[in-house]
């Protein structure tokens, strides 16, 4: 089957030198408390081109805790991993540490937009108000380590300073290979509607590759996105919550124009099954059940009585009552062949996501 009229064309590779090549550009977002070393080497089993890991506070890289180094960890080729802050020098450090830990990209945040980051530690979107402070650390970190570098950014502060055209300019200069822009500025958080044809001008200003983000759910929203900013790629982030195997899709249709439907349900629950037990191996027990609710939920959504089950799951004492919930629960709606509905995540349930 070829490609409809309505689909940009076909998805090429991106090479960001230095032997580093992103053969289908569809990316995971980073996303904090959600794309952890489980979930993302699950995205990438099931078909991602790329997964970067939670924003890293470059601070806490340096000091390699023990939180920290467990964020950073890494599975499968290439890797990427996301570092935010606002003094060039420990930039550069934390970008020497990842790549001596196996990164083969170094990804740099100027998009989160939550209080703690951009007014706090002045990092995040709050760079996007500091040109020349951004530029700086965009050529300390290009200059500091030999793998690709990489930007990911919004729009601007709010509607009066939409300057990531400006910046886009600014760290092709600085050595940067690739820029990802989420059609929103920081003030708007995750409210509103991201602007892909704002990501035109971006693209406009730059040679380098781009990437469009924001409000990419279906398969659809990938391939008008790519349509009216011209990018050369997406990255999806909320789209994947409870469906690690959303990559994939939106991958296969942007290069076919066929749809791959969602697995069956005997499917689903075996990937959240076997996603549990990876985030018990990776995080402990304890943490890794606690931690492992919001997937749960998530999983469960637009499923018959999945409200009873989420508020069951989150109480469950131990391991063995979750299973045997998600075994009560799931087996039934297999049995009668039912499957989810898509809901709209409400905003409680954002990732703090650039």
């Amino acid at each position: 089957m070829g490609i409809p009229d309505s689909l940009p064309s076909r998805l090429r590779p991106i090479d960001l030198g230095g032997g580093v090549v992103i053969d289908t550009p569809v990316i995971l977002a980073p996303m904090s408390g959600v794309t952890d070393l489980p979930f993302r080497r699950l995205a990438r089993e099931l078909g991602a081109g790329l997964v970067v890991s939670e924003m890293i506070a470059s601070w806490a890289m340096v000091r390699e805790n023990k939180a920290t180094l467990r964020m950073a960890a890494m599975d499968g080729k290439p890797t990427s991993i996301q570092l935010a802050g606002c003094d060039p020098e420990a930039m550069a450090e934390a970008a020497r540490i990842a790549v001596a830990k196996g990164a083969d990209i170094v990804d740099i945040n100027f998009g989160c937009p939550v209080k703690k980051v951009a007014v706090g530690q002045m990092a995040g979107s709050a760079l996007m108000r500091d040109e020349i402070g951004a530029a700086r650390i965009l050529e300390a970190t290009v200059k500091a380590v030999p793998v690709p570098v990489t930007l990911k950014m919004r729009m601007g502060w709010d509607h009066n300073s939409l300057n990531a055209p400006k910046l886009a300019r600014i760290a092709e200069e600085s050595g940067i290979r690739m820029v990802t822009v989420h059609g929103r500025t920081r003030q708007m958080f995750y409210t509103g509607t991201a602007d892909w044809d704002f990501i035109a001008s971006v693209k406009a200003a730059t040679n380098l590759p781009l990437i469009a983000n924001g409000d990419i759910t279906s398969e659809d929203d990938a391939a008008e996105a790519l349509r009216r900013s011209g990018a050369d790629g997406v990255m999806v982030g909320r789209g994947c919550y409870g469906r690690p195997w959303f990559p994939a899709q939106v991958a296969h249709y942007l290069q076919t124009g066929e749809r791959i439907p969602e697995p069956d349900l005997a499917a689903q629950k075996d990937i959240m099954l076997r996603h549990y037990a990876a985030m018990q191996l990776h995080f402990g027990t304890e943490p890794g059940m606690r931690l492992a609710r919001k997937h749960l939920s998530w999983y469960s959504r637009g499923l018959r009585g999945s409200a009873d089950f989420r508020a069951t799951v989150m109480r469950l004492p131990d391991v063995p009552a979750v299973l045997e919930a998600i075994d009560r629960f799931y087996d039934p709606l297999i049995e009668r062949g039912e499957q989810r509905v898509r809901e709209k995540l409400p905003d409680s349930e954002m990732a703090e996501a650039a």
